[in-house]
């Protein structure tokens, strides 16, 4: 089975999920973007630029739960499916696809 990526998309095989515990995030290097990936208690996988835009806060170092990330530094708030940030002014995360393949491996999409 082949995929038909869209132009300028590029898939990225970031290696076993189970490197990432549940609950918790790990930051990885996709060419020039720090990307934090997270690994939910419930099993779901996300991807979101690895600072906060606050004052560029470790994300994956947050407190993960409910599809939410809370930054380590100043407790700002992000919705991990969209980006935004929850009760703050803060700009929103940028997002990224990421998914886990019949191997268990992490595939993330970037533009």
């Amino acid at each position: 089975m082949s995929i038909v990526l869209p132009p300028n998309k590029v898939i990225y095989n970031l290696g076993p999920l189970a490197r990432i515990p549940q609950g918790e995030g790990r930051t990885f290097q996709v060419e020039e973007a720090a990307i934090a990936i997270f690994h939910t208690r419930s099993g779901k996988v996300f991807a979101v630029q690895a600072t906060c835009p606050h004052k560029n806060g470790p994300l994956a170092d947050g407190i993960v739960g409910d599809d939410k990330v809370v930054c380590p530094l100043h407790s700002y708030k992000f919705d991990l499916v969209s980006g935004e940030a929850l009760g703050s002014t803060c700009d929103a995360l940028k997002t990224y696809t990421v998914t886990v393949n019949e191997q268990g491996d992490l595939l993330l999409t970037v533009n």
